[in-house]
């Protein structure tokens, strides 16, 4: 299935959020003529909103029907309309009703709350309002069922209470531990599938307060969760930063951030003539301005974005903003990591060259020998980038020894 990113400007290969193209299908004919959009539920799911909100949000640009509640997952919009005409009207949507207004990411939640729209995006934290004059968003408040006030609990405890008075005429005394709705304190006890927060555990559950209660819709687009349906994606359209770190990785920022890095340096490189030409300062200054100058896995992005065939010659000119970025052996583990993608997945006609490149690291002081070591014991997928490592780190042990015997002498 052909797919694009979910920001069609964004044409960089960084760009890991994906969705399939529309299909659409032209069916019947004269007054009676319709388009179905075969794939609106795959591509409401990649954007995490409902697929309701996307065909009426068509329905209203378009100025058709459009039906928002299929019941045989017939997503239909009246009159004869192509695939490319309802593609770009999906841009559209997305601007309004998906993307963040601050960092332009589609990781937003939509929240419901006092007659209003937020987006809450969980990439850079921005808070954003939807227009609520846009028709959809009318549609939206109205269509969504949102948690009420006061009147809406008493309501449903009335009603359960009511319920459980029936009950408890048939099956016992409304005395009895089961027939009643609260508990020796007054605390409301609420069944199963409830519209109010349970506190998991509780042995008493209690009503959220008012002013807290929040309405959300999407579907999971934690970083594992994206990670999860990206390995659904064809293998050309997979390529993303490979960040280090495992267990220990940085929460804050995400990989997101980190993605703008390395998008922004291939970004420049392409207007400048090449990445030898986007200047260390500059590079420097990008990644202070995301508040990621300090972070170990911001190595592994420059390791694989700042170099390129000519990555021995350019390793002294880097040097010096390397070193300024380089503060501790983890980030000598994230560089080396990224120098590893860099060669082994990226540009493997560089492979024969792996020996001149930690020696660079290591004679302009960016890598320890330690770290160099250590990195040489460890197993690795990219064995032939290991492999071609060998003579280096022979050559390292055996200086490390003549050192040591000179000393002893």
């Amino acid at each position: 299935m052909a797919t694009v990113n979910v920001r069609r400007d964004v044409t960089d290969p960084f760009y890991r959020y994906k969705m399939e193209k529309l299909q659409a299908k032209i069916e019947g004919k004269g007054n009676g003529i319709k388009t179905v959009v075969v794939n609106l539920n795959t591509v409401a799911q990649s954007l995490a909103r409902p697929p309701e909100y996307v065909i009426k949000y068509f329905g209203f640009e378009i100025g058709a029907q459009a039906n928002a509640k299929p019941t045989d997952d017939r997503w239909i919009i009246n009159g004869a309309h192509d695939a490319p005409k309802l593609q770009d009207l999906l841009d559209g949507f997305i601007d309004k009703f998906v993307l963040c207004k601050k960092c332009k990411n589609p990781e937003t939640e939509v929240i419901l709350k006092d007659n209003r729209i937020t987006l809450d995006c969980k990439a850079c934290g921005q808070r954003s309002e939807v227009d609520p004059r846009l028709k959809l968003s009318t549609f939206i408040l109205r269509k969504t069922p949102t948690k009420g006030g006061k009147k809406d609990k008493k309501s449903r405890r009335d009603k359960k209470k009511e319920k459980d008075e029936t009950n408890g005429e048939k099956n016992g005394s409304p005395g009895e531990s089961n027939a009643s709705d609260e508990g020796e304190n007054g605390d409301v006890e609420i069944p199963a599938g409830s519209d109010d927060e349970i506190v998991a555990g509780a042995e008493k559950i209690n009503i959220q307060d008012e002013n807290e209660e929040e309405v959300q819709w999407s579907v999971d687009v934690s970083e594992e969760a994206v990670k999860a349906r990206a390995k659904d994606l064809p293998d050309d359209l997979k390529r993303t930063l490979i960040l280090e770190g495992g267990e220990d990785e940085d929460e804050e920022g995400g990989a997101t951030i980190y993605d703008q890095l390395g998008s922004w340096i291939i970004k420049e490189a392409e207007e400048k003539g090449g990445v030898a030409n986007v200047s260390d300062i500059d590079i420097y200054m990008k990644a202070k301005d995301l508040g990621i100058e300090n972070k170990h896995k911001t190595l592994t992005v420059l390791a694989q974005t700042i170099f390129d065939e000519k990555i021995v010659k350019q390793i002294p000119s880097r040097a010096g903003m390397l070193k300024k970025l380089i503060t501790s052996e983890r980030h000598e583990k994230a560089f080396l990591g990224g120098t590893e993608r860099f060669v082994g997945k990226d540009h493997p006609e560089l492979i024969s060259q792996v020996p001149a490149i930690l020696l660079g690291y290591y004679q302009n002081d960016l890598v320890s020998e330690d770290v160099l070591t250590a990195w040489g014991s460890k197993a690795s997928k990219n064995r032939k980038v290991r492999k071609a490592a060998e003579k280096f780190l022979e050559w390292l042990s055996t200086a490390d020894s003549d050192e040591s015997e000179e000393e002893s002498e």
